[in-house]
């Protein structure tokens, strides 16, 4: 049917009716309460899991200076907006909100800033070309033992979001103070975060297309399933619902494009390509580009290739090389796992080493790829293999730990199956798998495990 002919049938058929007065206008008050709800959480919020305090307004003003980027006058209106906020002057706030966003919308590269002087890839292509990938090793996905790597993969994230989600947003020290080492769920453990969400979604999209899916499949699963997101996601959703689609939805209004959000994504991508690196990078690639650009995108390739190589091998010293060997130095991104990896074997131990890079990388937000990137590769390095340990120091590090535990632990479940995973981590939780998704709303681990074993056997 055309357009028009929907529009004039709806003319032509429709009926007059008279309406009470109740029915004539439009209640306004809960769209009000919305908006101001929404508004309210962009300037002065604090983190559901931890409670941890954020302000995005600032952080959108202070991520595009970090990558180089010439902000316009600004600070009068970050004061006067977070004034706002602290008093509850909902109106004000909007108009400044807008300003602020009209601000953001203008700024620029600065050609002589360092970081606009490092390389960014534009596609996947050209960063295929300019590295080397391990070659593929073959894994036999049909095997009577391949399910439980796949559980250990998936409840290393489980176990990582759910001890991390206590305590991200805090430094190292006060972390340390709190609660000592960490070695133990803080509060009773739950699976209800968006670290596994946006993973659901690409598998979703996985196990209808396999190997096919693109980047516009997966948003679509975003849009379909996923009510909200954060920073980049929340972009990213407003964008495809606006129609922008990928690699586009990353890149219109978003400061945030090279925060964490894909970084916590990329166990799932290796998961589903076991022993091949270039494929998980692949996938991890047209899943990033949905909400990151640049070295936001490089954050997921790297844990999707560390998850992917992590089923050929549990040296993960070795791994944590190669990883970071293939991250181009000449990328930002790559500098950072450089540095963290040069601080680890130069350091007697994690603390110390964790010092150097958060002295190194202070100026970035905590939910900045940057800093969290350089505590994977301290708590790889150091943990070497070891779940409890590794778990330890991510958690130890600080700033956005229960995406980077997540990740991390993804890797070593993905190596050694669930013998890995002592069942005071599992037991906990279990079977429940609950999430904020319109489907599934909850679901269980083993369901997820079997329909991740699945997709990945369909896609050989």
């Amino acid at each position: 049917m055309k357009a028009w002919e929907y529009a004039r049938d709806l003319l032509r058929n429709a009926e007059p009716v008279l309406l009470a007065e109740e029915e004539q206008t439009w209640d306004a008050s809960a769209a009000i309460r919305e908006q101001d709800f929404w508004l309210k959480l962009f300037w002065q919020s604090n983190v559901p899991g931890s409670g941890a305090p954020e302000s995005l307004a600032v952080a959108a003003v202070q991520s595009l200076e970090n990558k180089g980027w010439i902000v316009p006058p600004h600070e009068a209106l970050l004061t006067e907006g977070l004034e706002a906020a602290e008093r509850g002057d909902w109106e004000r706030l909007h108009a400044i909100n807008a300003r602020l966003k009209s601000v953001l919308r203008a700024a620029v590269p600065d050609p002589d800033h360092p970081s606009q002087k490092t390389r960014r890839f534009a596609s996947f292509e050209d960063f295929a070309a300019a590295v080397r990938f391990p070659a593929d090793v073959a894994v036999d996905v049909n095997a009577a033992g391949f399910p439980d790597r796949i559980a250990g993969a998936w409840w290393g994230q489980i176990v990582g979001a759910a001890v991390g989600t206590a305590l991200e947003g805090y430094t190292a020290e006060k972390l340390e103070r709190a609660f000592g080492r960490i070695d133990r769920y803080m509060r009773p453990p739950n699976t209800y975060n968006d670290d596994i969400t946006f993973e659901l979604a690409f598998l979703y999209a996985f196990a209808d297309k396999g190997r096919d899916v693109t980047s516009a499949d997966v948003a679509d699963r975003w849009v379909g399933l996923i009510p909200l997101g954060w920073s980049a996601e929340a972009v990213a959703l407003d964008n495809i619902k606006r129609g922008i689609y990928p690699p586009h939805s990353a890149l219109d209004g978003n400061p945030f494009d090279e925060w964490i959000g894909a970084q916590m994504r990329g166990a799932i991508c290796g998961m589903v390509a076991p022993g091949s690196a270039r494929e998980a990078a692949r996938l991890a690639w047209l899943d990033a580009e949905i909400s990151h650009a640049g070295n936001g995108i490089l954050g997921e390739v790297f844990n999707a290739v560390l998850v992917a190589r992590a089923f050929v091998t549990d040296d993960f010293r070795a791994l944590t090389e190669e990883t970071v060997a293939l991250m181009p130095a000449d990328t930002e991104y790559g500098a950072v796992v450089r540095f963290a990896l040069d601080a680890s074997k130069s350091s007697p131990d994690w603390k110390t080493a964790w010092a150097k890079c958060d002295a190194e990388y202070v100026e970035y937000n905590w939910i900045h790829a940057y800093p969290n990137a350089a505590a994977q590769v301290v708590a790889l390095w150091f943990g070497n293999g070891d779940f409890d340990e590794t778990l330890a120091i991510i958690g130890g590090c600080g700033h956005d730990v229960d995406c980077n535990a997540a990740q991390m632990l993804s890797a070593i479940g993905a190596a050694k199956g669930m013998a890995a995973i002592d069942r005071r981590w599992i037991d906990p939780i279990g079977d429940d798998l609950v999430t904020y998704m319109r489907r599934p709303a909850k679901t269980t681990t083993s369901a997820l495990i079997e329909m991740t074993v699945d997709a990945i056997r369909r896609a050989k």
